[in-house]
């Protein structure tokens, strides 16, 4: 005990000395904070330890005795609160700081203590520190601030009283023991000061301190925050609080009267009380700015905002047909307004997890608000009887969330971790929708405990759902999208008759046509079955009307189908009759015409604007009744319609789809099959060569069936293609029209330069801004208008070349060519960067030595380039200045007379007569020589040498330049004359001081000097395509800004979970197998990049690689080039970086002069302002416990907030206690915290949770908790692998303006964004997930947020309206498992709530993608998983049922739909070949061919291998290509695309086909979607074999295997007229399939083929396939334990009859290979196939005998054994070579019989893996598991074979490094060296 004591007195001790480094500032990164950071969360909740701590930690040097006595102090607090140390971390911290006391203690010497001088101690130390920190004035300099409504920039004061507070705080705690006639008077008469005082305690705040006033903070100052401050005040006409409620540090308000009733939480109505003044603040700056001496709110702002918050419970009210609160809008007051507001966003602050239940937070509003009201009504305050508990104060957690959360917590966890059916359990939206039914009043208020609402699920019991039960089929798929089907059956049914019928009599055709009545109604029957079988468990709960209208259109629709099929019987029977006089024909026609007519009006009804709202306004129950049974009536999905215009404009687009697909299908798909249908039907009775037991008898069904199929199934799934196209088509106009890619390079940006300013000016500063400028011009100075362009445009441009700079991506130099000058000066001339006019005065200067002509022509000649006659202007002017501004006297009239001289031969034209164009580069080197002294620092040497180098340039002009006449002139001029022979002139200059001057000298020196060409600057390709995107957005359509103080308050989100914060030094440095560090990676990546951070600091290359040290900037250097949260929080604070100089720049525009951005980062105006309008919180959700663990990302998360001020982190916190009984009790707080001025965590806000927070998905219940912390209108997603830009940033204003633009009937309710994936260039695969991912992004969101209207939200970085989506459930839903897919719920959510999504692409932000095939697939898989979930959803099947037909087509074919058409994809290769495996086995196919030659008919082949265009990513790759052409133009776009194609991206996407393919199908089979991590690293190191077997083993290698089997047994056995041509033909396509799936992990996997790699992998997959599982052993280690993962998934017994049904195609090999063998001959009895099972049986018999080992065995044992096997062997081979002579066996018959028994095996594994209990019981569970080993390590040998034989061949590794890593030849170099860990090379 005595060691673990002084070890923790060491520790303690090393900590304390690396703090005082850190406050010194010698530390800087993971610094652990001192003993006040290790204060126990539950010790700083009830006291201020840590604030003592602190104070104690910043006297130690001051008096090392006082702060002994604080730290006393904070132990003894610590012992009183918790003397048993029960509460988690205290007993550590109370040794920790016990520790601390007694170093302090032995600094005394030995000299002893009187602690009963303490307290008189600390009263002189007291009034010493006020006297030594003048804390009197400070105080009294505040007070003078805050009553002149200005601000205080002394940053410093914080600490002082901070610390002032913590010794006031001591002394009150020792007062009680001094002596009351001595020092104990002094003190109490001081504390008694400081409580009338405004010395008041410095209450942490987030962006306004309402709770005491900030010294260092102008935000209070702006009218706006002061009136809505002014708004919530409390009244004299309000409720009489207790005094004990009443707050002394801040003025009594509105939320303390809702604090007292209901019992909201402090730091709830804290966090509320900010948010509702910052929302009041920015509605009022949208109307304007209050001038007043007293601000006061407008009510129109109270209104807007009132309106906006409460629209949901409005809405809520109508639906319910119940009474609101209030009876309307004018009959209440502006202050019950504003407590309604305020009430309900407390309730929201405070509901946790019940958030997600937006009807439920209007249901608790309601009731709520009906108290508030009757105590409003009353004198006295009082506690709501809803939130009074049996004894206590009131607590609306515990009374109201409490028992609604212990209910969904406990419906949670019948979840299984999401394995537990979704039809098990309620989810959270089964409980919200509970509150749309009128029976939800029936929970009582307060809440009636044994409602049903808030009934515990029971073991074993079913809960009943609501509405939608979400049961895992594939019949969801025809549910939600019947509509479709149905359409497309009869269309089918059409073409098929017509093409049928083609030619014969058209009114028979007609009513054979009219067979679709009979099939739609059949088709609507089934939809109502559907509906009735899939609500089975929620008959229960479900409201009674729902019920009804299942049952009515039941029965209905059955009955509707019965008649219809009946009378068109009777129409059949007409057509056959000759003398039918039609009657039933015309009454089949009057109910066919009728029905459709009402339907077709009805749909009209509810879909177009004008009819809907008659309909909406028609309460006669016959409309009503008519419309409920067409479509049911829910809250949400009520009004999804669009005007007109919109309406034609998605149905043209299908319209043409349609019409495409349908002629497609007529003449190339249908048209073709119908006469060997004929055909076929009508031969006479063929042979078949097996035992058949269905088509022979029935005119060869199977083989019609076996030609439609695929056909079918392309017609099914083509529509996608169709849209693919037409997309493509019209995203690519769209984008031209809306001028994207007018700037597609760095000449073109060069070229329009000149343009920009105007453009920025125009479309990026506030109109106002403009009006006040521009204004002041008169009509004679409208010349100097692109000047001021200039001028304002200037600091923007350096600001972002700066950002450039700053990120590394330019040089010193690059930002030098790339500044514009500040054009504010006295210049008469716009002055462009200099990166357009370098080498342009050298280029003049040739032109006018070789000048023969006039003075015109030369000019004619310059101005052919705008930009060299720009620098000739600018020289020229520029010379002009500086010489007049260096001399005075004679030598300032020489400077003069030469430039008149000049000026008037040019007026003349007659400058080639008066000047020697000759000469002038002797002058330019005179001048340049001149101008280099100039632009270094002045010192005596240099002014003699300036003087000297002008009085040179002056004899090269008087004697050289000018003419002879002039010469002589100036020569005889005798003040000249004079001066020259006195040696006065030039003798002395005035060196530039004025910083216009010096800013000029410099850049005339380098007009003059830099002769290279700036063409290619920046030379970066990032740098260039950010320039070159900024300035093309200058150009587009976007709003208006607005200035910053009235422009969109918003807030951007972050959700952060455990991802990499910041990358240390060690990772860093840390090599791979290969010898890679990410360090060397980087560098050799981003050479310049890299030559740009050492120039940046100051190091050398050398110094990076010999400093082992920590470096801080070295570990930012490499964090911003991965996905880390580091980037993503520098990205995102641009935008308070944007907003700042925005309002700088505007509020000193209004001024005399243009100000530039100098120092904007300072101004404290600037800082509030954007801290008014921008919020950035990240979600760090297990902070608190990496802070506790000691976590490196929790030191990096502070860094991050000590380097960003405006950074807010919000976290859970856990606070573990032990209860009576010895368990654990634990309490979750959602808290939120920034910096402080010490750079420490500061808790702004704690939160008490109801519980666990996590009862859903992890990432949408992190973004619930925190969401509370935002501010503002509008709320930005961004994800942590996300960036920004400076210039993108400055565009935020303008974009959130489009929330009020028109956009269609609705605004816009989420923003859509464009994105910029920046990971392409770290490999070719990343380069194809970034190119798939930018066509969908740009091209593709295009064209779904307009024509199609359907975008939904795909996750970020899209900008929801925040009010809009908090009260209607938030940014995510979170169920478990079905809301996988957490992000696209959000724009489900908004379309079914009458939200309205649009896309813009004016603006970008970065993102992260997947770079590995691994990581990818994995990426891929969580999607296409989500996807399937979507399909169970009651979100889908909502859409599905109530947008028009039009958008339901848009909606299906670009969600599900795609996944959908992507597995048909897959499925038609199976039909196609099991089909074509049918005729060759049943021996049709030569039959046939034989009696008719049909089926070798080309256009049927044609059809057939249709669908493979779409496995080899052709049609896939459209939008690919159009998004190149219109951004990158056609050569480059050609040239991408060619690339692309030569490195084998085609295999690419042909693999992820097969991904998305296995985890959507598997998902709504047997579920199993879930989160899959798949890392956001830099991919370089190679994959291991077993690892590539694991991932890809059962989604990818068994397909294909089974696919090459087919292929196979279709060469084998089939037969095709045209031999082997057409077989390669029609199986080309299925064999590349076959390669990509099996060969592209090895093809894209670093080092794939390298033999050492090779030899290793081989050794390592061994290893894992004989190693033996058991319990821990994990399934990266062990085959075994791999295997029985694999199967988990199969689980229920649904899942088990579906996986026999799949397992059964299996066996197809087998019973059609044992009629083909030369053995059996002709024979096809059924005996045959019988017998081949009992050989089957022998050759697992032998098997056995061979793989059999006793556990315990002697060695005579072992011998015995092995005689029998060596026996049997013999047997064997004797039994076959006597079967080969003496029967008809051969050896191909052998190798057929593998062919066969194969993939009976696998059917065989397959269904003892599906019944595995039964097998299990069987006891052939072993020899199951030793087969299953069997057959991986076959299919493991034969992937490996052919990747070892490559191996042999060095150049493959060669190649394959080169096609892996690079979009040029030179980098795929580079890289192959890394990937080789030659280093040693790559330094030479």
């Amino acid at each position: 005990m005595a060691r673990a004591y002084d070890n923790w007195e060491r520790l303690v001790g090393a900590t304390l000395k690396r703090e005082q480094l850190r406050n010194a500032g010698q530390g800087h990164e993971r610094v652990p904070s001192g003993i006040a950071g290790a204060v126990p969360p539950s010790l700083i909740r009830t006291t201020n330890i840590d604030r003592i701590l602190q104070a104690a930690d910043e006297i130690q040097e001051e008096d090392p005795n006082v702060s002994r006595i604080l730290c006393e102090q904070a132990y003894s607090l610590a012992q009183n609160l918790d003397p048993n140390n029960d509460r988690r971390g205290v007993l550590q911290f109370k040794t920790g700081l016990m520790s601390v006391i007694k170093q302090k203690l032995a600094k005394k010497d030995g000299a002893r203590i009187d602690r009963n001088q303490d307290i008189e101690l600390l009263w002189e130390f007291y009034q010493r520190y006020k006297i030594n920190n003048r804390v009197d004035d400070l105080q009294r300099e505040e007070q003078r601030l805050r009553e002149s409504q200005t601000f205080s920039a002394n940053f410093g004061s914080y600490r002082i009283f901070s610390t002032l507070r913590a010794l006031v705080e001591v002394m009150e705690l020792l007062v009680k023991d001094a002596n009351p006639n001595g020092v104990g008077r002094f003190i109490q008469d001081e504390l008694r000061r400081i409580k009338k005082s405004d010395m008041v305690e410095l209450t942490p705040y987030n962006i306004v301190p309402l709770e005491a006033p900030a010294y260092t903070n102008a935000i209070r100052i702006f009218p706006e925050v002061r009136g809505a401050i002014s708004a919530i005040k409390y009244a004299e006409h309000f409720p009489k609080l207790p005094h004990d409620e009443v707050s002394s540090q801040r003025d009594t308000d509105m939320f303390d009267l809702l604090e007292y009733v209901f019992g909201f939480q402090n730091g709830n109505v804290r966090n509320q009380r900010e948010n509702v003044v910052l929302q009041l603040a920015n509605a009022q700056s949208r109307l304007g700015i209050p001038v007043e001496a007293n601000p006061k709110i407008d009510e129109k702002a109270i209104n807007d905002v009132f309106q906006k918050v409460l629209d949901n419970y409005i809405k809520w009210c109508r639906y319910l047909r119940i009474r609101r609160v209030w009876n309307s809008l004018e009959a209440i007051t502006r202050d019950r307004k504003l407590f309604f507001l305020s009430l309900y966003y407390l309730i929201w602050g405070e509901a946790a997890n019940v958030r997600f239940l937006p009807e439920a937070i209007c249901y608790i509003f309601h009731n709520m608000a009906k108290e508030l009201d009757a105590i409003l009504d009353h004198g006295e305050a009082s506690i709501a009887a809803s939130c009074k508990p049996e004894s206590g104060p009131a607590s609306f957690l515990e009374q109201i969330i409490c028992p609604i959360y212990d209910t969904m917590a406990a419906e949670a966890a019948r979840n299984d971790n999401g394995r537990a059916a979704h039809s098990e359990w309620r989810n959270y939206d089964d409980f919200n929708e509970y509150f749309w039914s009128p029976s939800c009043f029936e929970l009582g208020w307060p809440l009636r405990r044994d409602s049903s609402f808030l009934l515990k699920p029971k073991k074993r019991k079913r809960t009943g759902k609501s509405t939608f039960v979400e049961h895992r089929s594939f019949l969801h798929l025809y549910r939600s999208f019947h509509r479709i089907w149905v359409f497309l059956a009869i269309m089918l049914q059409v073409l098929a008759i017509i093409a049928f019928r083609q030619g014969k009599n058209k009114l028979d055709t007609f009513k054979i046509v009219l067979s679709i009545g009979p099939t739609f109604t059949i088709m609507n029957f089934i939809e109502s079955c559907l509906d009735v079988v899939l609500m089975y468990g929620a008959y229960t709960s479900a409201r009674g009307m729902a019920i009804s209208r299942l049952v009515i259109r039941f029965f209905w629709s059955g009955l509707s189908s019965a008649v219809v099929i009946y009378l068109y019987l009777k129409v059949l029977d007409e057509k056959n009759d000759r003398n039918s006089n039609s009657f039933y024909f015309r009454i089949y026609i009057l109910l066919l015409g009728v029905y459709a007519g009402l339907r077709i009006s009805l749909g009209l009804m509810l879909k177009l604007r004008s009819c809907h709202a008659l309909s909406e306004m028609s309460d006669q129950s016959f409309f009503q009744f008519f419309k409920w049974i067409y479509q049911e009536r829910y809250y949400v999905g009520r009004g999804m319609y669009e005007n007109l215009s919109d309406y034609c404009r998605y149905v043209l687009f299908w319209m043409v789809i349609l019409a495409c697909k349908f002629i497609f299908a007529y003449f190339l798909q249908i048209r073709p099959l119908v006469s060997p249908t004929n055909s076929i039907v009508h031969l006479p009775s063929l042979k078949y060569s097996w035992h058949d037991f269905i088509s022979k008898n029935n005119n060869n069904a199977l083989a019609i069936a076996s030609l439609w199929a695929p056909v079918i199934a392309i017609y099914l799934m083509d529509i996608h293609i169709w849209y693919t196209l037409l997309s493509a088509i019209i995203g690519g106009v769209m984008g031209a029209r809306g001028r994207l890619g007018e700037i597609r390079s760095i000449e073109m940006l060069h070229k329009r330069f000149e343009s920009f300013p105007e453009a920025f000016v125009k479309n990026l500063v506030s109109s106002e801004t403009n009006r006040v400028l521009f204004n002041r011009q008169s009509p004679q100075a409208s010349q100097d208008m692109n000047k001021t362009y200039a001028a304002i445009f200037s600091p923007f441009w350096n600001e972002i070349i700066k950002s450039l700079r700053e990120e590394d991506y330019i040089s010193n130099r690059e930002m030098d060519l790339l500044s514009m000058p500040s054009n504010k000066g006295s210049l008469r001339l716009v002055q462009w960067p200099l990166f357009l006019l370098s080498s342009k005065i050298l280029l003049a200067i040739d032109l006018a030595l070789d000048c023969r002509d006039t003075q015109v022509d030369l000019w004619n000649r310059i101005c052919r380039d705008e930009y060299m006659a720009y620098a000739v202007q600018e020289c020229y002017y520029s010379s002009e200045k500086i010489l007049l501004a260096l001399v005075d006297g004679e030598g300032r009239l020489w400077v003069e007379r030469i430039f008149r001289e000049i000026n008037n031969s040019m007026l003349d034209g007659s400058l080639v007569v008066t000047l020697y164009l000759q000469k002038l580069p002797l002058v330019i080197s005179r001048f340049t020589a001149l101008t280099g002294l100039l632009i270094r620092n002045k010192n005596p040497e240099l002014s003699k040498g300036a003087a000297d180098a002008l009085f040179q340039l002056y004899e090269v002009v008087t004697h050289d330049l000018v003419s002879t006449n002039l010469r002589e002139e100036l020569d005889t001029w005798n003040i000249l004359a004079r001066a020259r022979q006195e040696g006065r002139l030039f003798s002395r200059i005035e060196w530039p001081k004025e910083q216009e001057i010096q800013e000029q000298v410099k850049r005339l020196h380098l007009l003059l000097t830099v002769k290279d060409t700036a063409a290619n600057i920046p030379k970066n390709l990032e740098a260039r395509r950010r320039l070159q995107f900024f300035t093309n957005s200058l150009f587009m359509d976007m709003p208006s800004a607005r200035p910053v103080s009235e422009m969109i308050s918003f807030s951007v989100f972050t959700p952060y979970y455990s991802e990499t914060v910041l990358y240390s030094s060690t990772e860093l440095r840390e090599e791979n197998e290969d010898g890679i560090s990410i360090l060397f990676y980087l560098q050799k990546i981003f050479p310049d990049e890299w030559e740009n951070f050492l120039e940046r600091i100051g190091w050398e290359d050398a110094e990076v690689q010999n400093n082992s040290s920590e470096s801080l900037e070295l570990r930012f250097w490499v964090s911003y080039r991965g996905q880390t949260l580091a980037r993503t929080v520098r990205g995102m604070m641009y935008y308070r970086r944007a907003l700042m100089l925005q309002s700088y720049l505007e509020k000193r525009s209004l001024g005399v002069s243009i100000p530039t951005n100098q120092g904007f980062e300072f101004s404290p105006e600037a800082r509030a302002q954007a801290d008014l309008k921008f919020t950035y919180v990240v979600s760090c959700q297990i902070y608190g416990q990496q802070k506790q663990q000691k976590k490196p990302e929790a030191a990096d998360i502070a860094l991050l907030l000590r380097r960003n001020e405006a950074l807010r982190v919000a976290f859970i916190h856990v606070e573990e206690s032990d209860v009576a009984d010895g368990r654990s009790s634990k309490e979750f707080y959602s808290k939120l915290i920034k910096a402080d001025m010490n750079g420490k965590d500061q808790e702004v806000y704690s939160i008490k949770l109801p519980g666990d927070p996590k009862l859903g998905e992890g990432k949408p219940e992190n973004q619930n908790h925190a969401i509370v912390f935002t501010r503002g209108d509008a709320i930005q997603t961004i994800d942590m692998n996300q960036d920004n830009y400076l210039e993108e940033a400055m565009k935020m204003r303008n974009l959130l303006e489009e929330f009020y633009k028109n956009h269609g009937l609705r605004h816009p309710t989420i923003l859509g964004v464009r994105e910029h994936v920046f990971t392409g260039s770290v490999s070719s695969l990343a380069w194809f997930m970034s190119n798939q991912e930018t066509s969908f992004v740009t091209l593709g969101q295009r064209v779904l947020a307009y024509p199609l209207k359907v975008r939904m939200h795909y996750g970020h970085p899209d900008i929801f309206d925040r009010v809009f989506h908090i009260t209607r459930g938030g940014i995510s839903k979170a169920s478990r498992v079905i809301n996988i897919s957490e992000d696209i719920y959000a724009g489900f959510n908004s379309t079914l709530r009458q939200g309205n999504i649009t896309h813009h692409e004016y603006i970008q932000v970065g993102k992260g993608r997947d770079v590995g095939l691994n990581q990818i697939a994995l990426f891929e898989g969580k999607v296409a998983g989500g996807n399937g979930e979507q399909l169970l959803s009651r979100d889908v099947y909502r859409l599905g049922q109530l947008f028009d037909f039009f958008r339901v087509l848009s909606f299906f074919t670009t969600t599900v739909g795609f996944y959908f058409c992507t597995m048909m994809t897959v499925l038609t290769v199976y039909i196609f070949l099991y089909g074509r495996v049918y005729l060759a086995f049943s021996g049709l196919d030569r039959g046939i061919t034989k009696e008719a030659e049909i089926l070798g008919n080309t256009a049927l082949d044609a059809a057939l291998n249709a669908q493979f265009l779409v496995q080899i990513g052709v049609f896939t790759a459209v939008p690919m290509i159009m998004g190149f052409i219109l951004e990158m133009g056609l050569l480059k776009a050609i040239f991408s695309f060619i690339t692309m194609q030569f490195q084998l991206c085609s295999v690419f996407f042909t693999f992820s086909l097969g991904t998305r393919t296995h985890y959507f199908g598997r998902t709504i089979l047997h579920g199993g979607a879930k989160y899959r991590a798949t890392g956001r690293g830099f991919v370089v190191r190679h994959i291991k074999f077993a690892e590539n077997y694991r991932l890809y083993s059962r989604s990818h290698f068994i397909k294909a295997f089974e696919v090459a089997l087919l292929l196979i047994v279709y060469i084998a056995y089939g037969y095709t007229e045209g031999g082997t041509l057409s077989f390669v033909l029609i199986t080309i396509s299925s064999w590349f399939l076959v390669i990509s799936w099996l060969f592209a992990p090895y093809i894209f996997n670093p080092s794939g083929f390298e033999w050492q790699k090779t030899v290793e992998d081989f050794d390592d997959w061994t290893s894992w396939l004989l190693y033996k599982g058991g319990v821990g052993v994990k399934g990266d280690n062990s085959w075994e334990s791999w295997w029985d993962e694999e199967q988990m998934h199969i689980h229920t017994l649904r899942g088990r009859i579906l996986e026999t049904l799949l397992s059964i195609r299996f066996f197809i090999f087998q019973y059609g290979i044992v009629y083909k063998l030369h053995l059996t001959g002709n024979d096809t009895s059924l005996a045959l196939f019988g017998f081949s099972w009992v050989v089957l049986v022998a050759i697992v018999m032998i098997f056995k005998v061979y793989t059999f080992s006793p556990k315990r065995s002697s060695e005579l044992q072992l011998l015995f054994v092995r005689f029998i096997q060596g026996v049997t062997s013999l047997g064997l081979i004797a039994a076959v070579c006597l079967l080969v002579i003496f029967t008809r066996l051969t050896v191909a018959d052998l190798f057929a019989s593998m062919l066969a028994f194969i993939p009976t095996g696998w059917g065989i594994l397959s269904l003892a893996v599906t019944w595995k209990k039964l097998v299990r019981n069987l006891g052939l569970w072993d020899s199951v598991r030793e087969f299953a080993r069997m057959y991986d390590a076959g299919m493991g040998a034969l992937i490996f074979i052919p990747v070892a034989i490559l191996s042999w061949f060095p150049f493959v590794s060669t190649f394959q490094s080169r096609l892996l890593f690079n979009q040029a030849f030179s980098r795929g170099l580079e890289i192959s060296l890394i990937l080789a860990g030659n280093k040693a090379n790559v330094d030479v």
